[in-house]
């Protein structure tokens, strides 16, 4: 029996990217893709690398059944969604969206969805808030150490991250004439995923209260996130690489290269590269994610996967574009 799947939000990048990764998996069947503005259209003409594909249509109606629902909406459209919809119990609910990732919103039903992080408690769950994608690929970068409680120091990070981060809707800084060939800082210390990364932190290690300085930057590309950090540290550039190859050693998506690492090895695939160097008295690392994937639709099957008992990688093994 294969999983019956829905999706709502089937028109933005996130739900494109979910349409692509389901249509070929092999344990799904796509029962609805759901778009108010789409409804009767067919998702190839939405979404036009897709034709050949799929025959679905985008459809206004939703239907109960279905084993699990995809919401790739907007920030706080998540929310609305569920109140305004009656959802089966027993249909297990993925959210893209930042509704129910900080446990002031979570209450008791939602799990955070990071598998590095929370995999155990992910294959138990109904519910799955699935990260951010800025928050996944910095968090994979500091897990290892907090949960050594080794993050003693203030933390610093510079991320850049691809113009598919914005979205699909058209804003002043989303046009190509603005975003070809420049760069741009934003929400300075101030972004809205610092309290995820926080929250995850404090899991690991309960006496973390550093504070988390985060610079994030706009790239002159369409995906993929860098992300650069640096903390001072006691350890040695051997003791850093194991501890980082022991946290992630069972973790099929996440890989510590000894070697520096580039964006164009993960862009196109649920991976996650990391790279620590040791400066001085300060540990360097350089964390690497495709922000549509495993910061985003790939993350939410892989999550998927983990609940319904699937081997975890399952639809999943893509290529990177490399050139």
């Amino acid at each position: 029996m294969k999983i019956k799947a829905g999706i709502v939000g089937g028109a933005g990048y996130t739900g494109g990217e979910m349409l692509r990764l389901l249509v070929n998996h092999p344990a799904v069947d796509i029962q609805f893709v759901h778009s108010n503005s789409n409804a009767g259209n067919l998702v190839s003409d939405v979404h036009t690398d897709l034709l050949g594909d799929t025959d679905l249509r985008f459809t206004d109606k939703l239907s109960s059944d279905i084993d699990v629902l995809f919401l790739c909406v907007g920030h706080g459209d998540a929310k609305k969604f569920l109140e305004a919809n009656d959802i089966a119990e027993g249909i297990k609910i993925i959210d893209l969206s930042q509704d129910f990732r900080l446990k002031i919103n979570a209450g008791s039903k939602w799990v955070y969805g990071l598998p590095e992080l929370n995999r155990e408690r992910i294959k138990k769950a109904s519910y799955i808030a699935n990260p951010g994608c800025f928050a996944t690929c910095i968090q994979i970068g500091l897990l290892p150490l907090a949960a050594k409680g080794l993050l003693k120091a203030e933390v610093h990070i510079n991320a850049t991250t691809g113009s598919t981060g914005a979205g699909q809707g058209l804003s002043a800084t989303s046009h190509f004439s603005w975003r070809n060939n420049n760069l741009s800082v934003y929400k300075a210390f101030e972004h809205q995923h610092l309290n995820e990364i926080g929250e995850s932190l404090k899991q690991l290690d309960s006496r973390f209260n550093q504070v988390i300085n985060f610079i994030p930057q706009r790239g002159d590309f369409t995906r993929g996130i860098l992300a650069a950090i640096y903390v001072e540290s006691d350890l040695t550039a051997e003791e850093a690489q194991r501890i980082y190859e022991d946290y992630y050693a069972a973790h099929p998506f996440t890989h510590v290269s000894r070697k520096n690492i580039d964006l164009k090895q993960v862009v196109n695939t649920n991976k996650a590269l990391v790279h620590v160097e040791k400066h001085g008295s300060k540990l360097f690392i350089v964390s690497i994610t495709d922000n549509l994937l495993k910061g985003a639709s790939g993350q939410a099957v892989q999550n998927m996967n983990l609940i319904f008992g699937l081997e975890e990688g399952t639809g999943l093994r893509l290529k990177a574009q490399a050139f």
